[in-house]
């Protein structure tokens, strides 16, 4: 399904302009990583991550293989979106302020993407996309919560906790993270919002090696994913209106695996959820050379110079000999044409199995859409499936909710 050395999939001769793939629109055939990162934004815009429209409008303004272009269009994107919000909130057009704060935090995501680690633009972008998110939050009923989460002296993982409108006083709660390149600012368009929409409080957080955490206290990624997942725990405890016997974790790509190694090893976890699972982080970065499209993304969150180092720095991310010990019921949501293929789905939940664990697999295919990685071209596929099983064990009786047209 794809090239061993740049994760491509295996396009032929004669490949036609932009068009539609079993896993989504491809804009760029000439340009399969900006391709594959467009098509994650236009998806999100079905979440309020933007509009289908400045999506076009932007791509047609960039030059694919252009980091340069790439960077620049969305950021005029962005600054239009963040600008015209702070506008609309000062003339008391609250709801308009909203949805432009929104967008604004997606497009300067998509912005920072490809930028070097170590460039200057790729915190100072980061930080604005978190500004508008802490706008939008704030109007929020009940207002999320801009949080740190206690990690390391002077180290903090940063996080939002939201509260749902409809589940109650106290809330069951789903601890959400991202994987190499995504951060809790896009997990609202993710998980978050299908959970609040269904009676779960979020604490959608930057673990090691994501967001704030790598861009602003250099923290790495770690195999050991119980330890930032039991902080979490440790501070949702202290919440009264949190229910600490329904405390779930998800994870999104490469998250898969962080979700899968918490649910084996901390006891305190009633449901974990991979989004995307990833039997061995060691093999999977072990196929990809210093031309794969997220080498970048590979070698920053590891810390490391090559390759090379990266593989050799996630040797122990893998799950042979952990999962043997998931007492939690766990779900595997995995694209059915993902870049990455099935074969790691298959396998993790294929020993979750044998292995006596409670593990429900389910593979999204191109004709429902959603067989993207992480249903990137229908992120809202893939929080009805996530989150309608995790309502249904912690209880969530849906009909007896009051929803709203937000």
């Amino acid at each position: 399904m794809s090239d061993q050395s740049s994760g491509r999939p295996a396009l032929g001769e004669g490949t036609p302009g932009p068009h539609y793939e079993p896993f989504g629109w491809h804009h760029w055939p000439e340009d399969f990583w900006f391709s594959y990162q467009f098509r994650r934004g236009l998806g999100e815009t079905q979440e309020g991550g933007g509009t289908v429209s400045e999506c076009f409008q932007t791509a047609s303004r960039i030059r694919p293989n252009d980091r340069e272009s790439w960077y620049r269009e969305w950021t005029v994107t962005a600054q239009r979106n963040h600008r015209r919000g702070d506008e609309a909130a000062a003339a008391g057009h609250v709801r308009t302020a909203m949805n432009c704060w929104l967008r604004a935090a997606d497009y300067y995501r998509q912005a920072e993407f490809w930028l070097d680690g170590d460039d200057p633009r790729r915190l100072a972008t980061f930080t604005e996309c978190e500004r508008c998110s802490h706008a939008f939050l704030r109007h929020l009923d009940p207002p999320g919560e801009v949080v740190e989460i206690p990690y390391e002296p002077g180290r903090p993982l940063p996080a939002y906790f939201i509260r749902s409108p409809h589940g109650g006083p106290r809330q069951p709660v789903l601890v959400s993270f991202g994987g190499i390149d995504s951060f809790k600012d896009e997990l609202y368009f993710m998980t978050g919002h299908g959970a609040l929409q269904r009676g779960l409080s979020v604490l959608l957080v930057d673990g090691p090696g994501q967001g704030g955490a790598l861009r602003r206290y250099g923290i790495r990624t770690r195999h050991d994913y119980e330890v930032p997942v039991g902080r979490c725990i440790d501070w949702l405890e202290t919440r009264a209106d949190v229910d600490a016997s329904r405390i779930a974790v998800s994870g999104s790509s490469l998250g898969g695996y962080y979700a899968a190694r918490a649910g084996a090893r901390e006891p305190r976890l009633a449901a974990a959820i991979s989004h995307n699972a990833i039997w061995s982080v060691h093999q999977r970065f072990g196929e990809r050379g210093e031309d794969h499209g997220l080498a970048g993304h590979m070698k920053w969150i590891t810390g490391t110079r090559s390759m090379a180092e990266a593989t050799e720095y996630v040797r122990d991310f893998v799950l042979e000999g952990v999962l043997d010990s998931m007492r939690c019921p766990y779900l595997i949501v995995h694209g059915g044409h993902d870049v990455l293929g099935v074969e790691n789905a298959r396998t993790v939940y294929d020993y979750a199995r044998a292995k006596g664990v409670d593990v429900t697999l389910r593979l999204v295919t191109a004709e429902e859409t959603g067989a993207e990685h992480c249903q990137h071209d229908n992120p809202t596929i893939g929080q009805e499936l996530m989150l309608d099983w995790l309502a249904d064990r912690f209880g969530i009786d849906q009909r007896a909710l009051r929803y709203t047209a937000a």
